[in-house]
């Protein structure tokens, strides 16, 4: 079949990146949900029966749902530009409507955050992502986690499972930004317990797996410690794309 050019604003096309790019957050499990920022090129191959692949180019933006929550990504808030992460997804995609298919055959994503140098010129007290990995990031995601723990009311304890993005700026002193996902252990909170850290995990398939934004900002005398979890339930298996296309 002839291979066509359709324009970038047609409403087939529009369509074809907004499954495609549901179906390749719905497959990623690390990182944060994609949102569309433009479509690059699309080209239309019909299928001889009925149907037709896509064949697209996206301009992607990260937002600040994890890929974990399972939510669309036209439910998801944008970053603000100086901590957004660009990218690019090649998707091709199989879309038959008269069947109420949508079949993503294969995608390749890339992405990069914004050069450190373009948002210190554009702002140069934004802060600035750092790699999640330095002690004093992990040892604010442990104080935002404690803080959790003893207000929440969950029946376990938490631990931290890994911190997945992480900035720094100075305010009354240094202010440490962390977002982190935890895991419920074992541990009951009925019980006294010193150090979280030897809680052993629960089986990820009744675990409760949560996504957490926290701040530790310390000043001369003191520290200001913040925390917002969202808790994701792993036994359920339907996710919100699945309740709003259930038929796909």
């Amino acid at each position: 079949a002839a291979l066509l050019s359709p324009r970038c604003d047609d409403a087939a096309v529009e369509e074809a990146a907004d499954l495609a790019l549901r179906q390749i957050n719905a497959d990623r499990e690390e990182g944060y949900v994609l949102s569309l920022y433009r479509i690059v090129s699309a080209r239309e191959q019909p299928q001889e029966i009925t149907g037709s692949v896509f064949y697209l180019i996206l301009d992607v933006v990260d937002t600040e749902c994890h890929v974990l929550s399972k939510k669309l990504w036209k439910n998801c808030n944008p970053r603000p530009s100086h901590s957004a992460v660009y990218g690019q997804c090649k998707a091709i995609i199989y879309i038959n409507q008269a069947r109420n298919i949508a079949h993503l055959n294969t995608y390749e994503c890339t992405l990069q955050p914004v050069p450190r140098r373009y948002i210190w010129s554009v702002c140069p007290d934004c802060p600035v992502d750092h790699s999640p990995n330095e002690p004093e990031y992990l040892e604010a995601a442990v104080r935002s986690l404690a803080k959790f723990n003893a207000e929440s009311e969950q029946t376990h304890y938490f631990s931290a499972l890994n911190v997945t993005r992480a900035s720094m700026q100075w305010v009354v002193g240094p202010a440490y930004f962390v977002e982190f996902l935890i895991q419920e252990t074992s541990c009951s909170k009925n019980d006294t317990v010193a150090d979280i850290s030897m809680c052993e995990p629960l089986p990820l398939e009744v675990a409760q797996i949560g996504f957490c934004k926290g701040s530790v900002v310390k000043s001369r005398t003191e520290q200001f410690v913040t925390n917002s979890c969202e808790m994701y339930s792993q036994q359920d298996p339907a996710t919100e794309e699945e309740n709003q296309e259930g038929n796909q």
